[in-house]
């Protein structure tokens, strides 16, 4: 089996574009949490805002906060430069044929490709390059609003481009399209597991042969009044805090109460070791092991022990080769649910205090960067496995916001409020999506 490493990284969050302006935000335990209760163009759409019952959200920034808009309880530290532009990125007919996930999905991998020093003009190196990024929900504004205009004034007011723009698999297609990348083109779309999976499967196309190069990760766009009404009538979201959005998200703490919608996209191109090797790539960490499950128990809610978690967990490590207590850091899924978070708790409990596991539970280390960021859907598996990365290549764990009084059931380090210094040779991370799938990515130094 081919070994697989990471050569690049692209990230779009509601901390910033851009990997390092993020990456700076998380570890000074900055927030990308705002309230999207004055949002809409008119008074029609005003009104559907305000009347839902969380109307908080991670956004990517577009304009720099105001004093009166920033935080509470944090200093923003965004500059200009990473602030979303679509024409930074795209030209004007690029974008009137791209869904906002998918303008997020080219230029996060544009910066992931550049970040590699992978543009490959050859017919063979195309060839061998592939695309493997999908989303959970995709963008819903073009759906309502065809949906909207189809009803009231029939089949013209449809435009052409309503098909390309509302298909997951498009995301994935435009990035090839752009490099000319022939290699395997594929789009994982399971809910919140979406941004792992993609970097899995990727994973695996080069494992069996089917690629050297992959340019893989999620995207998500949908911040919408129906998706914050759907989640809302399914009860899943966060609504204690509309008065404060960054004290939104609580993962762990005694506190949460349901998660917070946010958006953005994440890539990495994953290589071929020797492949990289032989182009002298910086080598940032590689990818040992991919493990999936699935629950087989609810449309929404995991398994109250975590077993489907703890299978995925023991499955990823099986296939890297690692022990549990050769894991120096977790970054959770842990949303801030209730039964969410707990179950995932248990399920790392199970997996570290069990057979090669620790001695100690107080040095488990695992933290959840939704807290700062929110969950970013079909996106969030991908920019966690940055985080994996990094916590890797900087030896730094980030925090976990709002934990005040952790009430999950272990004594673990959930490295609460601020970052913290840690040697990290092995990080691992989870996703877990409606439907009872999972997965767990398993990255280390490269020996």
């Amino acid at each position: 089996m081919r070994r697989v490493v990471v050569t690049g990284l692209g990230a779009i969050t509601p901390l910033g574009v851009g990997v390092r302006p993020t990456w700076r935000r998380l570890l000074a335990s900055e927030s990308g949490l705002v309230s999207v209760a004055r949002r809409g163009q008119n008074a029609a759409e005003q009104a559907q805002w305000r009347e839902l019952t969380s109307t908080v959200a991670g956004i990517v920034p577009t304009a720099l906060p105001t004093p009166s808009s920033s935080s509470s309880s944090s200093s923003s530290s965004l500059g200009e430069d990473a602030l979303w532009r679509a024409s930074d990125w795209l030209e004007p007919a690029d974008q009137r044929r791209m869904s906002l996930f998918a303008q997020y999905a080219v230029a996060a991998a544009e910066m992931a490709l550049r970040d590699a020093g992978w543009q490959p003009t050859g017919h063979d190196a195309r060839d061998m390059t592939g695309v493997c990024l999908g989303s959970g929900i995709g963008n819903l504004d073009d759906v309502y609003a065809t949906s909207v205009a189809y009803e009231r004034d029939g089949y013209r007011k449809v435009s052409p481009l309503f098909v390309p723009k509302i298909l997951i698999n498009m995301a994935a297609g435009h990035i090839a399209m752009r490099y000319g990348f022939r290699g395997p083109n594929h789009s994982a779309t399971t809910a919140c597991t979406t941004g792992a999976h993609s970097v899995g499967d990727a994973s695996r196309f080069i494992a069996f042969g089917d690629a050297d190069v992959m340019v893989a990760g999620g995207a998500e766009s949908c911040i919408h009044p129906l998706t914050f009404a759907g989640f809302g009538r399914s009860r899943s979201l966060s609504t204690v805090y509309n008065h404060d959005p960054p004290a939104s998200c609580r993962p762990f703490d005694a506190g949460r109460a349901g998660f917070v919608v946010a958006e953005g996209a994440a890539v990495m191109v994953l290589e071929e070791l020797e492949h990289a090797k032989r182009r002298g790539a910086n080598i940032l960490a590689e990818l040992k092991g991919y493990g999936c499950s699935g629950d087989a128990y609810h449309m929404t809610a995991p398994r109250e022990d975590g077993s489907g978690a703890l299978s995925a967990m023991k499955r990823a490590l099986r296939n890297a080769g690692v022990k549990p207590a050769e894991v120096d850091y977790i970054n959770a899924h842990a949303t801030g649910t209730l039964v969410g978070d707990a179950a995932e708790t248990a399920a790392i409990r199970s997996l570290m205090m069990g057979d090669d596991g620790v001695a100690d539970e107080s040095k488990v280390t695992v933290s959840s960067t939704k807290g700062a960021l929110g969950h970013l859907l079909g996106a969030a598996g991908a920019i966690e496995a940055v985080f994996a990365v990094l916590a890797i290549t900087e030896n730094a764990v980030p925090p976990t916001l709002n934990l005040q009084t952790p009430n999950v059931g272990a004594p673990f380090n959930y490295v609460p409020l601020h970052a913290q210094e840690k040697k990290v040779k092995v990080a691992m991370s989870n996703s877990f999506g409606f439907g009872g799938t999972n997965a767990s990515l398993v990255f280390s130094e490269l020996e």
